[in-house]
């Protein structure tokens, strides 16, 4: 996922500001993909010159808020549908091909932390679904549906690590 199409995903629900879409990253997408402040905010720019957003309003201090344009839902739909979803790198698959590199001991170690942070990740994600006041809105529906494939995930993350350590076998 890009952040471009992060932007214009939270942009096609309905007009916002740079804060507004801060504040929809903090609350919805954090666990799936994050962004600082200024990478949003130079998204925006990059955007606009695209013409895939425009400026809809613009209000005291400078606050512009910016709405998508035809060009722009095309483009999330060409993206959508039409692109492939790109296998993900790893970073803990590699380590895991990898661990004959460190002793048996340290394997296990390792897959030990990898099953409590999993755990940890599982718990705070329970804690947004429990937390969140859902509604029928869009961004309700589909971010139940995108939290649902994270407590999944984690939760195999968790047993996958575990059943690996058991695996190693103890010494």
């Amino acid at each position: 996922m890009s952040l471009r199409h992060a932007v214009l995903g939270l942009l096609s629900e309905e007009p916002g500001s740079g804060w507004d879409l801060m504040q929809k990253f903090d609350h919805s997408l954090r666990h799936a993909w994050s962004a600082t402040q200024s990478q949003v905010y130079g998204e925006l720019g990059k955007l606009a010159d695209a013409g895939l957003i425009t400026v809809a309003e613009e209000g005291p201090r400078g606050r512009k808020v910016y709405e998508i344009t035809e060009d722009g839902r095309a483009e999330l739909r060409h993206w959508m549908i039409d692109v492939a979803p790109r296998p993900r790198r790893d970073d803990l698959i590699l380590r895991v091909f990898f661990l004959n590199a460190v002793s048996p001991a340290e394997a296990r170690e390792f897959l030990g932390r990898v099953a409590e942070a999993a755990t940890l990740r599982h718990e705070e994600l329970r804690e947004v679904r429990d937390r969140t006041d859902w509604s029928d809105d869009a961004l309700s529906v589909y971010g139940a549906l995108a939290l649902e494939w994270g407590l999944r995930f984690e939760a195999m993350h968790r047993d996958w690590a575990e059943w690996a350590r058991a695996k190693l076998g103890e010494e």
